[in-house]
This record gives structure tokens, sequence and C-alpha cells, in this order.
């Protein structure tokens, strides 16, 4: 048998991790090698397996204290010298949401399914599918909202068989797969994982004549357009769920829901962080040393923006309240960054201009240029000093 390994070398933590630190590092080795995401790889099953017995001592502070005191052999009188046995109750994984790890499965291009409901079942009403759909919309769109029309197809009742999946008259027989339970068990040893089962689809019966329609799923592929409205301030991330709109359900089941995941395209004119907003304005050095009004565009329009006498390049000032929507209420801030622009293409007449005034300007106009150029004259100072010494 081969040598077990150190259970935190298994899930890739020090032995001073937290509790989050391990619940967090054993959801993502069990993402990796959950047997869904590897069919038929016993490498990874082990892993699988592996990563639970790992989890299920060290998520127990007392398992964990006995383990790091006595390693493996502390553990077995722990267990009665039995090892674990998860056994098909999945009590090795009873904290943790296997949502995260099963939804990585259904993501895809434009809309997939993701989670029927649990059919406890076989034979009765199921619930639809909920589907995801991916929007792109534009940066304007979030901040002022808007309506889409959504375009799907989605499965739906078969208009024939009326979502019975069978011919009129027709019977259901019990499947042999699954013997009626509507499941299939897979893996061994200490840990199982149950699978609808791949005849039946999870029905636990099977049609002897199906629907030449459907062929016996009891759907069909169906258009559907769907209005959405989107509401101001929802960000790359945001997701819209909308009850009843998604896949229609099985045996008189419920539909499942949509859930629109949204993508916001960036701004040309704005850089957005959650709902505070930055912009980046041009003034000329006239402006900037003298100060002034400068019109800045914001969510609400044009507003006015006083740009103080002597104001540095770079220097960020903030408009509050004109930022992003928040969708529950009330708006970010606005924050405005000055940059100086040096003006090109000058005309004769303005290049005699900006001379006669460069000669008027002394050193105390310029005193980030006068501090300079006094630590250059104490740095060349210093350098002769030094070079006098070692030429002695």
């Amino acid at each position: 048998m081969a040598e077990k390994r150190d259970y935190y070398e298994v899930l890739g933590v020090p032995k001073n991790a937290s509790a989050d630190e391990i619940k967090k590092a054993y959801r993502k080795v069990a993402m990796q090698y959950h047997p869904d995401r590897n069919p038929g790889d016993k490498t990874a099953e082990e892993k699988f397996k592996e990563a639970g017995e790992a989890y299920e001592v060290l998520k127990d502070p007392q398992k964990r204290q006995r383990y790091d005191q006595f390693g493996h052999e502390g553990m077995k009188n722990a267990w009665g010298g039995g090892g674990f046995d998860f056994g098909r109750d999945f009590t090795g994984f009873q904290d943790i949401d296997l949502g995260d790890i099963f939804e990585s499965l259904f993501h895809g291009g434009g809309f997939s399914g993701f989670g029927g409901g649990q059919r406890r079942d076989p034979n009765g009403p199921q619930r639809g599918n909920d589907l995801r759909f991916d929007l792109e919309i534009d940066f304007e769109e979030a901040v002022f909202g808007s309506t889409r029309t959504v375009d799907l197809n989605v499965n739906g009742e078969c208009p024939d068989c009326h979502g019975s999946g069978a011919t009129p008259g027709a019977t259901r027989e019990k499947c042999k797969q699954c013997n009626g339970r509507g499941f299939v068990v897979m893996g061994g040893g200490f840990f199982q994982v149950r699978q609808p089962c791949p005849i039946c689809h999870g029905a636990g019966t099977i049609v002897k004549n199906p629907c030449r329609t459907c062929h016996g799923s009891g759907q069909v592929k169906k258009p559907c357009h769907i209005s959405l409205r989107i509401p101001k301030g929802v960000d790359t991330g945001s997701r819209l769920r909308l009850a009843g709109k998604g896949e229609s359900g099985l045996r008189g089941g419920p539909p499942g829901d949509l859930h629109v995941v949204i993508h916001v395209r960036d701004s040309e004119l704005f850089v957005r962080q959650d709902d505070e907003l930055a912009y980046t304005a041009y003034v000329s050095p006239i402006q900037a040393a003298l100060g002034g009004d400068i019109e800045i565009p914001t969510p609400d329009g044009i507003a006015r923006l006083k740009i103080p006498a002597g104001t540095a390049n770079g220097k960020v000032l903030r408009l509050r309240g004109k930022g992003m929507p928040r969708l529950n209420g009330g708006y970010g801030d606005l924050h405005v960054r000055v940059l100086v622009e040096v003006p090109d293409r000058l005309s004769s007449k303005q290049r005699g201009l900006m001379e006669q005034l460069e000669s008027t300007f002394s050193a105390t106009n310029f005193p980030l240029r006068q501090k300079s150029s006094e630590a250059a004259a104490t740095f060349f100072r210093r350098r002769d000093s030094l070079n006098k010494n070692n030429s002695q």
C-alpha cells in the first residue's frame, strides 16, 4: 500500500493555516479533481478522495490536534482503526457549497442550464433547468438604465406529447439501468457519487414507444423573446434573475429561472471603480496658474468645477454625488484629475507673447524648480568634496 501523504500537503496549506484557509484550499482541490470533471480518470478520483479525507480531519479542531501530535497513526485510533467511510451521505461535504463545484461545469457561450433542482421523485413533476445568459451592454446603459430583448432557444414542453415523452397510449416501464431509482452510483471505497441515470436521465422509467417529435425527452427547442429591464448602476458581474423564464418543467413541474449576467463595456470618457468615476480634465498652463472654472461632463450633465490658482499638474479634485448611480439609491463621487496640456502649433504672435511672459518670471515663481536646483547644487558640492579627499 502506498504511504499516505501529509494532509497539509494534500490540500497545499501550511500547518498553521486557519480554518477558512483550509476550507478554501479544499474547495479548490475538490473542484480540480471532482469525478464529474474528470470522467474515467482514476488518478483524479484518488486525489479527490484523498482531499476529502484530509479535509475531514483538518476541519475538526480535535481531530486536527490529534493528527498534528500523532500523525496518521493517531487517526487510526480516532476512527476505531477503520479509516474513513463517507458512504453516500457525503459527510465530507456537509459544510461545502457544491454549487461552486458544479456551476463551472455549465458555463459557456450564450446561455446554458445550471441546476434543475433536486429530483426526489423521478416519476413526479420536475422543475425545469435554470438558464444563464451573458449580456454585454454599453457603459451608458449601466449609467442610465435600458430595456433589452433577449432572444433564446430553450427547451419547452413538446406540443405533441405535452411533456410525457410518449406517443398516445404508450406505457412507461422501469429503467433496468438504475432499477427505477433515477440515479446510478459512481466510484467505490469510502466515497461514492450519485449521478443521474444516463439511460432514463433521472426519470426512473423509460418510454416503450417514445414520441417521435421529442424522441422521448418531453421537450423541444422553442424560440423565446424576453424583455429585460436593466436598472441604473449595474456593473460587470451583476446578475438579474427572471423567475419562471428558464426551461419548462417535466410532467407538470414549474419552469426554471433565467439568470442574466451583465458585462459592461468600458467607457471612452470615464474610468469606473464600483460607484466612483474618474475623469481627466485638460487645462492650459495659464488656467492652471490663474485658476478659474471649467466644464466637466457628469452622468447628470455638464457641471462647473473651480480650478484653484496654482493647481499642480496631476492634482485630483472631487465632485461629490456626481459619480455612478447606486442600485440601492444615491450616487458615488466623480474624481477629476487635472492635467496641464502644453499648447501646440503656436503662431508667431503667440510665441512672442509667451517669450515676453517668460522673461518676467523669477525663481520664486517656480518653487519646485528652485528646490530641485538646490538639491542638485548640494549633490555636486558633496561630489567635489569626496573627490578632493580621495585624491589626497
